[in-house]
């Protein structure tokens, strides 16, 4: 582990440009050094429209379907007419939500701890098509976690759709995926799956978890702002597209791409898959195993702190992601978190990161949220013992 992060670090200008502590991954990373190198690179020889015959035409032509390709070799099962890029998982979810037609009556089951990018869709798709919403809540109001048990309930002959997320961008808790698919699948329902949280940290296999849909944003994944969507070939005979009338209707980025990526950044998806598939920082445990280290570090010293509440799991564990939320009696999280902002270079957040039912409904706080601190695998162990001081400092003047 200690020769880990140094030569990660090296890979992202962002780190060597400036003395800020980034401590807010989650909300998106730092970029990769061939990833900036080859947005820069698109735009000086080949931005131009795709199709077209002459060279620059053939190059872009041939760049934007090697992205595709390369986006959907990172998550390992799937094949290039599987995946579309788009600006953003919010767009894309949406952009899905227009796809699929049910009838009156119909179930969709969705999660009450979800990013708002994969409630809202399902809920707008419900009054649109007049189907039922039911909602998957979670027992433990401090460790709100998706337990499949608590899904088998809702499912009925009826159920056409379950969305949850693969980890809580609040809590860091993963889900077990796998379990939740064969619950969906075995009453003909389709699982979409929300991954923007897990897939920076972990590797993604769709074959593997089940999925039918599977979303994740490039730009918390060390590459440009973009996102992908996975979609299976047996859920997508169940899509109608959105595509123009005259093209063709065969691939999920002909059903619902609509020109939502940009070719320069998805040129930039090619250098993200080549350092984490082709583990050019080492292999993704040597990643697990310093993100680890630093989360429980961090939890160690928050744990034995009276008057804070840590909400998700108080260990690190393997259902667990370097993301850690936490309140401090007495304090607003954002008083908190500005606190720590006047007497350090860290860079940390408070809110409710878009998770808003979760951090208002089932948490019960207040608008302000969480004060949350989101690792990566370039962060150090300075880093977070500096976080650590500076806390100490912040809440013993606050006692005197």
């Amino acid at each position: 582990m200690a020769d880990f992060y140094p030569e990660a670090r090296k890979r992202f200008p962002a780190l060597q440009s400036t003395d800020q502590v980034f401590l807010d991954n989650a909300g998106g990373s730092q970029t990769l050094d061939t990833v900036i190198d080859s947005i820069r690179d698109y735009l000086c020889h080949q931005n131009v429209q795709l199709g077209a015959t002459y060279a620059a035409g053939r190059r872009a032509t041939a760049t934007h379907a090697r992205a595709l390709a390369d986006a959907a070799a990172f998550l390992q099962g799937a094949t290039d007419d599987e995946v579309v890029f788009g600006a953003s998982a919010t767009q894309l979810l949406r952009t899905l939500s227009w796809t699929l037609r049910f009838r009156p009556g119909d179930e969709v089951v969705v999660s009450a701890i979800d990013h708002e990018a994969n409630v809202a869709p399902w809920v707008d798709l419900a009054e649109r098509q007049g189907l039922e919403l039911r909602w998957w809540r979670p027992r433990d109001a401090l460790d709100p976690e998706l337990h499949a048990l608590d899904l088998a309930p809702l499912l009925t002959p009826r159920t056409r759709l379950v969305c949850c997320t693969h980890a809580s961008n609040v809590l860091g808790t993963v889900t077990d995926v796998r379990a939740v698919a064969d619950l969906a699948h075995g009453v003909g329902a389709l699982l979409c799956v929300d991954g923007v949280t897990f897939a920076p940290h972990r590797l993604v296999d769709v074959r593997a978890l089940g999925v039918d849909f599977y979303v994740f944003s490039w730009y918390k994944v060390y590459g440009p702002h973009l996102a992908t969507l996975y979609a299976s070939w047996a859920a997508q005979t169940r899509m109608r597209s959105l595509g123009h009338l005259f093209n063709a209707h065969t691939t999920l980025a002909d059903k619902m791409g609509l020109a939502a990526g940009s070719y320069e950044l998805c040129h930039g998806v090619s250098a993200v898959v080549s350092y984490l598939g082709g583990r050019e920082y080492g292999s993704w445990s040597a990643m697990e195993e310093h993100e680890e280290a630093l989360t429980e570090t961090l939890l160690a010293y928050l744990r034995q702190v009276p008057g804070i509440t840590i909400y998700g799991k108080r260990v690190m564990q393997e259902s667990r992601l370097p993301i850690v939320s936490f309140t401090v009696d007495g304090w607003s999280s954002q008083e908190l978190v500005e606190a720590i902002e006047a007497r350090s270079n860290y860079g940390l957040r408070w809110g409710a990161f878009y998770s808003n039912r979760l951090v208002r409904e089932t948490l019960m706080l207040k608008k302000d949220g969480v004060v949350r601190v989101s690792l990566a695998h370039y962060n150090t162990m300075e880093e977070v013992l500096g976080l650590i001081k500076v806390l100490k400092e912040v809440l013993s003047l606050s006692s005197e």
